[in-house]
């Protein structure tokens, strides 16, 4: 995944989490709705002052990142409730569902995640028991199954 795309997923997440359309953002945000639409499709030619801009309404600005760690607004918005793979970095793989996402302030900095074993107990009794809690910098890649 580049960038662009983190970024995309990252301004889409948080424009859903509020409640905005597209319309909304881009008059808060004082850029054009054309601007979102593509800075949300992932277009990788867009000023970075408009970009941070958009992203100042959220608190955020561009800033050099680690590609070691999966974005965390790709797995809300692609692997969320879904049975995945996880790629821990240590090597090992857990395979069942993430559940929750656990903030700290505005960060995402740990999933919580139930295995494929437990899944159907978990469903009918929601033990807290049979949920993991897994770190975010722990996590090397997810995948759907």
């Amino acid at each position: 995944m580049n960038y662009s795309e983190h970024i995309s997923n990252f301004i889409k997440y948080q424009r859903h989490r509020l409640g905005l359309t597209q319309e909304e953002l881009a008059e808060r945000a004082g850029v054009g709705l054309r601007f979102i639409r593509e800075l949300e499709r992932g277009k990788e030619t867009l000023r970075l002052d408009k970009v941070n801009q958009v992203l100042q309404l959220f608190g955020y600005a561009l800033s050099p990142k680690s590609e070691k760690t999966p974005d965390p607004y790709d797995i809300l918005l692609h692997h969320f409730n879904r049975n995945v793979h996880i790629y821990l970095k240590n090597k090992k793989v857990l395979v069942g569902f993430i559940i929750e996402a656990v903030y700290e302030g505005a960060e995402i900095t740990a999933w919580k995640f139930v295995s494929n074993n437990n899944a159907i107990a978990y469903r009918e009794t929601n033990n807290a028991d049979l949920v993991q809690m897994i770190p975010h910098s722990d996590i090397g890649e997810v995948e759907n199954i």
